[in-house]
């Protein structure tokens, strides 16, 4: 061996010397860093759980996390604990589940005797989510429902269908509750949607209404239908309480549907303000009677026809086999001397024809 290289060699034992008496840890390509301490595993806790109460049943709702506390992907299922809590007692037990990683939880809860009676309250929902070992990164949110009576069930649920709408009744024997209205859309959407500025948007397939105590009690209307739909509606009472802010419900059962088809039978508006204004035969020109009207607004209306009655005959139809469109007539076929009687109707695309417009008398001058 050279006497350079063992001087070499000499050089790097001193450094490696100097750097462990200083406390340092030389790594490289090949040597294992310092060991990482082994996961727990713990699910990450569940954030969006949600609550609801109809009748004696509570439903749950939330989203299974897909990550542990670790933020590394979780593997196998996971079991979820459901508890419920009053007031400052412990969160009891009310079942329990498993679920897959990223998967949505759905829980229904069947309160006891002790809690489906009595004065509404706050009752309170917690899902605790666990590893193998049982172990767990803490409660989910809160989600709060009322404890208590619930409302009795709406009876005598009826619908009729009308022009502006569909009335809702029902039996008022209780004055002092809300009730909601559900309101579900039967009939299948159009597979290709009107397009364009003016097209109508597509029909919430759910809707409801809460209708206040003593407001227009034992009955409602809907006028926020579309003729030519079928419909399906189911009424349930509601209790509402204010807790730490916050407006909760206490849903009574949901009553026995009614279905409703809501079918376009109903006639235009009858026009107004028709009016006649005679013309004399002079200049060559022959004698006429202008007639005008205030128009009607309906969005399915197709036009318009025109009655005539002479002197002692009776009404007969003088405007065209197609309806008008404009609001105005021009009638030519009258004779000097004579008086003339006329009214209008307004019709729709589906031939639903209105009543007759007040008469408007007009007699056409000698020249």
């Amino acid at each position: 061996m050279s006497e350079q290289h063992r001087s070499g060699l000499s050089a790097l034992a001193v450094a490696l010397a100097a750097g462990m008496s200083a406390g340092l840890i030389f790594t490289g390509c090949g040597m294992p860093g310092a060991p990482q301490p082994p996961s727990l595993n713990l699910p990450d806790r569940v954030t969006d759980l949600a609550a609801s109460r109809t009748g004696n049943q509570v439903s749950l709702t939330w989203t299974m996390p897909k990550k542990n506390t670790d933020k590394l992907l979780l593997k196998g299922n996971v079991q979820a604990r459901v508890c419920r809590k009053e007031g400052a007692s412990d969160c009891e037990a009310a079942g329990d589940l498993t679920l897959a990683p990223g998967a949505k939880g759905e829980f229904s809860d069947t309160l006891p005797a002790a809690l489906a009676s009595g004065a509404p309250r706050a009752l309170t929902y917690y899902v605790e989510l666990r590893n193998r070992n049982g172990r767990s990164a803490g409660m989910s949110n809160a989600a709060m429902v009322l404890a208590g009576q619930a409302p009795a069930p709406v009876a005598g649920l009826a619908a009729q269908v009308r022009k502006d709408g569909v009335v809702l009744r029902w039996t008022l024997d209780d004055e002092k509750s809300a009730v909601r209205l559900h309101r579900r859309l039967l009939t299948p959407p159009a597979a290709k949607p009107q397009q364009g500025p003016l097209a109508a948007p597509p029909e919430p397939l759910e809707q409801s209404l809460l209708v206040e105590a003593g407001a227009q009690a034992g009955q409602a209307l809907d006028n926020d239908i579309r003729l030519g739909q079928t419909y399906e509606y189911r009424a349930q009472r509601v209790v509402r309480v204010t807790v730490d802010g916050k407006t909760l419900e206490l849903a009574g059962p949901l009553s026995a549907p009614v279905r409703v088809e809501a079918m376009d039978v109903f006639p235009p508006a009858v026009p107004t303000g028709l009016a006649a204004v005679a013309t004399a035969a002079e200049s060559g020109a022959e004698a006429s009677i202008d007639l005008s009207w205030q128009p009607v607004t309906d969005a399915n209306l197709a036009g318009y026809i025109v009655y005539r009655s002479a002197e002692k005959s009776g009404w007969q139809r003088i405007s065209p086999a197609l309806p008008l469109v404009a609001p105005a007539f021009h009638d030519a076929q009258v004779q000097p001397g004579h008086t003339y009687r006329y009214a209008v109707s307004a019709i729709d695309q589906g031939g639903h024809e209105s009543g007759r417009s007040a008469e408007a008398e007009e007699t056409v001058p000698n020249p």
